[in-house]
């Protein structure tokens, strides 16, 4: 192990937000992996009456249609999961491409996206989510689609300044006189270079892409019935709130500590990463 890979295995151990936001996240993903053995029934089976309060049979109780809520929030990491992987593909990928190209090419392709980019930035995520999703149909999927469409802007516009510093450096200006493409340039010389910066923008935006989702859901746009979805499990279980609150109390829980989990990790990972930003 190289003296800077050690220096870095110190910084993270060290590092308390990274260390309990990755026990947190690696209790989640265990969760997720070995779901089919922790959950105690299918997340649609119906095991007993509706509307049981938590008890040694239910732990969470059981919902309207007499499902277990612990098996539907158990599968339901599954889904977190899968926002949280998709939609931070889907961003890095747009937002990449676009920063990279702005800020190598600047010129026209400049101008045009930095104006897309500001205008994705002046309207609502959560407006413009849903206006995505309204053309596209409901479904998690379109819902994880819709939110990169938007939220891809928060990439871009930090990759295009750092490749506006780095195309004029020595190494770009050395492949340059190789007869490197344009397109080599881009991926294989500056962007190993922003791959730092990236990790720190992925980890930091992870929790505001579940929260947006779970947001879609919520509204009914997103995951459908009977989907184990927490966003769509604290919409159905707002219509009982009074009587059966347990409904909301635990998806609510669930998702807190998954999106707390992230934030503490992304906030590590940018300590470590990029002393500059670091918390006080």
């Amino acid at each position: 192990m190289s003296s800077k890979s050690k220096e870095t295995l110190h910084a993270c151990l060290h590092n308390v937000n990274f260390m309990i936001g990755f026990f947190m996240l690696l209790s989640v993903v265990l969760v997720a992996i070995f779901a089919d053995k922790l959950a105690p029934s299918g997340y649609t089976d119906f095991v007993d009456n509706a509307f049981l309060s938590p008890s040694q049979s239910h732990w969470f109780g059981t919902d309207e249609l007499g499902r277990d809520v612990l098996s539907r929030v158990i599968y339901g990491t599954r889904i977190t999961l899968k926002v949280a992987i998709l939609g931070a593909s889907l961003e890095l990928i747009i937002g990449v491409v676009v920063g990279l190209s702005c800020g190598y090419f600047g010129g026209a392709i400049d101008h045009v996206f930095t104006f897309l980019t500001d205008l994705t930035w002046c309207i609502p995520g959560t407006i413009l989510a849903l206006a995505v999703v309204t053309l596209i149909g409901k479904s998690l999927t379109n819902s994880v689609i819709a939110i990169a469409m938007v939220c891809w802007a928060s990439y871009a516009r930090p990759i295009r300044a750092k490749t506006m510093s780095l195309k004029t450096m020595a190494f770009v200006e050395t492949g340059k006189a190789f007869g490197e493409s344009s397109a080599a340039l881009m991926f294989r010389y500056i962007l190993p270079n922003v791959i730092p910066s990236l990790i720190v923008m992925v980890s930091t935006t992870l929790p505001g892409t579940i929260l947006s989702t779970t947001t879609l859901s919520f509204l009914g746009m997103g995951s459908q019935a009977p989907s184990p979805d927490w966003g769509l499990n604290l919409s159905k279980g707002m219509d009982y709130i009074g009587s059966a609150p347990w409904l909301s109390i635990f998806p609510g829980i669930a998702l807190v500590y998954t999106v707390l989990g992230f934030s503490l990790l992304g906030e590590g990972i940018r300590d470590i990463l990029d002393p500059h930003l670091k918390s006080q």
